[in-house]
Formats: C-alpha cells, sequence, structure tokens
C-alpha cells in the first residue's frame, strides 16, 4: 500500500524555524518524482520544492529560495523540508507528494498521484 505521512508542522513566530518530515512506505522515492507542496486558504496548490532528478538537486518557488531547503534520504525512504526566517504568508497546509518519474521537476500539482494528509504549518506572532 502506497503510503506518504507527513510530520512536523505546528505554530511558530515569524522568523522562526520548522523541519517537516515524510515517511514513505509501499514505494521507494528514489523511483519517483517527488517534492513538497502547500496549500493556503482560498488558494490552488502550489509546488514548493521539488526534486530535480537523480542528482538531488531541487527547484524552489521564488517565494521561498533561500530560506527552505529540501533533503531526502533514500536509505531511510524519507524526504525533508527546512523551513528557516518563515513568514505569515507561509502559512499552509503543507504536503509530500510523489509522482511518475517523467515529472522529475514539475511544480504541477496534476503530475502527481500520491499525496500525504498534509501538515497545518502557522506563522503568526
Amino acid at each position: 500500500q502506497v503510503q506518504l505521512v507527513e510530520s512536523g508542522g505546528g505554530l511558530v513566530q515569524p522568523g522562526g524555524s520548522l523541519r517537516l518530515s515524510c515517511a514513505a512506505s509501499g514505494f521507494t522515492l528514489d523511483n519517483y518524482a517527488i517534492g513538497w507542496f502547500r496549500q493556503a486558504p482560498g488558494k490552488e496548490r502550489e509546488g514548493v520544492g521539488v526534486f530535480r532528478s537523480d542528482d538531488s538537486r531541487t527547484y524552489y518557488v521564488d517565494s521561498v529560495k533561500g530560506r527552505f531547503t529540501a533533503s531526502r534520504d533514500d536509505a531511510k525512504n524519507m524526504m525533508y523540508l527546512q523551513m528557516n526566517d518563515l513568514k505569515p504568508e507561509d502559512t499552509a497546509v503543507y504536503y509530500c507528494a510523489a509522482g511518475p518519474k517523467r515529472y522529475r521537476g514539475s511544480y504541477y500539482f496534476g503530475h502527481y498521484d500520491y499525496w500525504g494528509q498534509g501538515t497545518q504549518v502557522t506563522v503568526s506572532s
């Protein structure tokens, strides 16, 4: 059974940090396109950081460049999102996702078939 489970969300003050984790089971991450997405109330789901290809380098949406870092541990079948200098506009439900390998590097949520349940990140003073 394919499953993705996120953890690590919460409430943080502006300028703070959080680290999200995503545990995959039922498949191996290195055979899929994988990435992190977020969805704020009333907004479309957007790609935040997506892994480019086998070299695991990552594309980031402009709004998080220099603040967010996505990483992966293929041995543990895990991926992570380190979020620093968080801003109120980063408030959203964050998801990890996986899809067919041909979509590696895609920011489009429709290219991803498997989703975690989401974890809420709230940035507020």
